[in-house]
């Protein structure tokens, strides 16, 4: 995949986003977050590649276990459209359901294990 101009939003529309990334291929996390929330997820990219064209002020952060991946959501609606990762928190990915035109359901996913970087039980 290229590095083509991809749009994005969260469901009601509050958040829009941008970014310059491949998208394949794509990833599911094991995290017990992540296995709630099921997305499918972007490959990682630096922050650099993501610009938040409208809404910054809709969205809310949820940190959990180590604190250190930021998981956003739009507190209108409650989409997950993107996070700061906790592996290397410089990086980031988009959930590809929330990008314009992409069908996530059409992408074979591998599954990265968050799971292991817990400091607690079933996180």
């Amino acid at each position: 995949m290229s590095d083509d101009l991809l749009k994005g939003s969260c469901h009601c529309g509050a958040v829009k986003f941008e970014l310059r990334t491949p998208f394949l291929p794509a990833a599911r996390c094991n995290c017990s977050l992540c296995r709630r929330k099921g997305a499918l997820m972007t490959p990682l990219f630096p922050k650099s590649a993501l610009t938040i064209l409208q809404g910054e002020d809709s969205l809310t952060v949820y940190q959990f276990n180590t604190r250190v991946a930021k998981h956003y959501f739009c507190k209108h609606c409650g989409i997950y459209p993107f996070h700061q990762t906790r592996k290397d928190p410089a990086l980031w990915r988009v959930n590809i359901g929330c990008l314009d035109g992409v069908d996530p359901y059409a992408f074979e996913a591998g599954v990265a294990d968050g799971a292991s970087l817990s400091v607690v039980e079933d996180a």
